[in-house]
């Protein structure tokens, strides 16, 4: 019978954050592999991998125990990887602009958002509508990498704009959320 490790919150070097920082490290690799040109079957997998980290780490971490770090880490470098693949896919010219720009826009206001909450003792979990935002964002960035959909663009385009709706309603989800919660906190 194998032992099983569990890791207290203050942990740094965990297998959890192991599988996070690799899928750090790795990200720019994809990012630069991207192009105009249609995308081989490497670019797609590279991508699938590291998209399928995010589940690894996730996985590890229920059984081993988050850490402090893990749900600094783990975030971030889900955002570094889809807003990285989804400016990378802008710039060379698989995907418009402006869904990207307000996905962003909103990853970096709900950031901010959560840490202002939480230095003040609210926690603001992720919903529903986000994860399923990602999971989007994901999908769509699959489709446009993968080879045998190069000439269906509208796919992966009405993925994206699927995933901009999502980021949108999910905002608007957490700023309610915390309305709420901070109207009960002053009472």
């Amino acid at each position: 019978m194998s032992e099983s490790t569990t890791y207290g919150p203050s942990a740094i070097a965990t297998p959890a954050n192991m599988v996070t920082v690799l899928r750090l490290l790795v990200a720019p690799l994809l990012f630069a592999m991207i192009s105009d040109k249609p995308s081989g079957w490497l670019v797609w997998g590279l991508w699938t991998a590291l998209s399928f980290t995010d589940w690894i780490d996730g996985w590890i971490a229920r059984r081993h125990g988050s850490t402090r770090s893990g749900a600094f880490l783990d975030p971030l470098a889900d955002k570094v990887l889809v807003l990285g693949a989804l400016f990378a896919l802008v710039g060379v010219g698989r995907f418009p602009v402006w869904p990207v720009v307000v996905i962003a826009v909103r990853e970096v206001f709900i950031s901010l958002y959560r840490v202002y909450w939480g230095r003040r003792g609210l926690a603001v979990p992720a919903r529903k509508s986000a994860k399923l935002k990602t999971l989007m964002q994901s999908l769509a960035v699959a489709a446009v990498l993968f080879p045998p959909l190069t000439d269906a663009t509208w796919f992966a385009d009405t993925l994206l704009y699927f995933a901009t709706f999502l980021a949108v309603l999910s905002a608007v989800q957490y700023v309610v959320d915390g309305s709420r919660a901070a109207t009960t906190m002053d009472a």
